[in-house]
């Protein structure tokens, strides 16, 4: 979350049960580096306290425009002029009706209206029961907040705290947390298409054992978060993980090395850029046995019949649109020796582009890699740090080569 450190917040709440969320947000972007002046409306502190609120982000709360300690009476100027943004978290329905048009009857909409435009950006964080939600009149007010620059991030899906199940849900805070990291990063890749292949395949063997390996899809899931941090619309295609989706990207789970093949060629036409860090199985069994592999008293174990895999990257390396450059092409291979020699050559031989390349044994399962770029003039080294970070790098880097 390097993005929010050092940034200063205004963190607006309004009515709703939703308001329990907004104590962990504060913490969290406290955490992150970030520091955060909570001003809070009368609906809000009927869920949760000043009191609290003022213990997560070590400052007074304010909820009035006539509050003392702003000597000017000014607390919607005075509060508002040092933020890097107003979050509004949870924003109301009622609340939502009123940025729209521009009523100003308490401090945190006043504020929100007197914030100078081009330099505090607003961004709000519904939170409603999903019949308000889904009301036309909600729905026409967030097209118009949208149209005049405010900043409306979605809702979750899920059971409501009246009991009903539906869209208007606030965002979790991670899911907040993500988001504002997006806004405050430089769209390097502004309007690309990119689609990504993460983690392992899992070849059957019968109904209960299998070939795989060991990636964790960390890596993968990393540059998917990244690019679309960086303004990019993200597809990601992941093999058997037990990772989180990134916040605003698009994702297809497959099991098998042939149904990531499908999947990527069924895909791949629509994107300017493919980069391939799932770790492919080779092989696969010639055929899968239906029923599970009985251990027998004979001393030689069965025989696996194995027949190689499609090469995903190296077929989408061949199509048209990566030969004459619509497509760019990034390979991934993780080796166990020999890192550049062996990635120069796996480079000429998938005809791509680039090429990353990692030591596999000694980052499988980690939260920090090291990576080698590899291209027609050479190689880079991009030493060891978390693949958050390693996967920023890689963004900057493909925004070279593709600009």
């Amino acid at each position: 979350m390097k993005q929010l450190k050092n940034k200063h917040f205004v963190l607006g709440l309004t009515g709703g049960i939703a308001c329990y969320k907004a104590a962990e947000l504060c913490r969290a972007l406290i955490k992150a580096g970030a520091s955060v002046q909570v001003v809070m409306t009368e609906g809000a502190a009927q869920f949760i306290t000043p009191v609290t609120m003022q213990a997560l982000s070590d400052r007074p709360v304010f909820s009035s425009q006539w509050d003392p300690r702003e000597s000017n009476n000014m607390a919607h100027i005075n509060l508002s002029r040092d933020a890097d943004a107003i979050l509004i978290a949870p924003a109301s329905a009622e609340f939502v009706a009123k940025l729209l048009h521009g009523r100003a009857d308490d401090l945190l909409s006043l504020m929100c209206l007197a914030r100078p435009i081009e330099k505090v950006p607003l961004i709000v964080a519904p939170a409603m029961n999903k019949e308000m939600w889904s009301n036309p009149a909600t729905q026409r007010n967030m097209a118009q907040l949208t149209q005049d620059g405010v900043h409306v991030l979605g809702v979750g899906a899920g059971e409501q705290a009246c009991g009903e199940v539906g869209d208007g849900r606030m965002l979790e805070p991670l899911e907040i947390l993500e988001a504002l990291e997006s806004f405050f990063t430089r769209k390097l890749l502004l309007g690309k298409k990119l689609l990504i292949t993460a983690g392992p395949t899992y070849e059957a063997i019968d109904p209960v054992r299998g070939i795989t390996n060991l990636s964790s899809g960390k890596m993968g899931f990393a540059i998917a978060r990244a690019c679309q941090r960086a303004g990019a619309q993200v597809k990601l295609i992941s093999g058997p993980v037990s990772l989180e989706t990134p916040h605003g990207v698009e994702r297809l789970d497959v099991t098998s090395a042939e149904q990531m093949y499908t999947a990527t060629l069924e895909s791949v036409d629509s994107a300017d850029v493919f980069i391939a860090t799932a770790a492919v199985a080779d092989w696969k069994l010639s055929s899968v046995v239906d029923q599970k592999i009985k251990k027998k008293n004979e001393k030689s174990p069965p025989k696996l019949d194995l027949v190689e895999n499609p090469d995903i990257l190296k077929t989408v390396a061949q199509t048209s649109r990566a030969k004459s450059g619509a497509l760019y092409c990034v390979g991934f291979a993780a080796e166990s020796e020999n890192l550049q020699a062996l990635a120069v050559e796996k480079r000429i031989a998938k005809g791509v582009p680039l090429l990353v390349a990692n030591i596999g044994p000694a980052t499988f399962g980690l939260d920090e890699n090291a990576l080698l770029l590899v291209d027609a003039e050479g190689a880079k080294e991009l030493p060891w740090a978390s693949k958050e970070e390693l996967a920023t790098q890689l963004v900057e880097e493909l925004a070279k080569r593709i600009s």
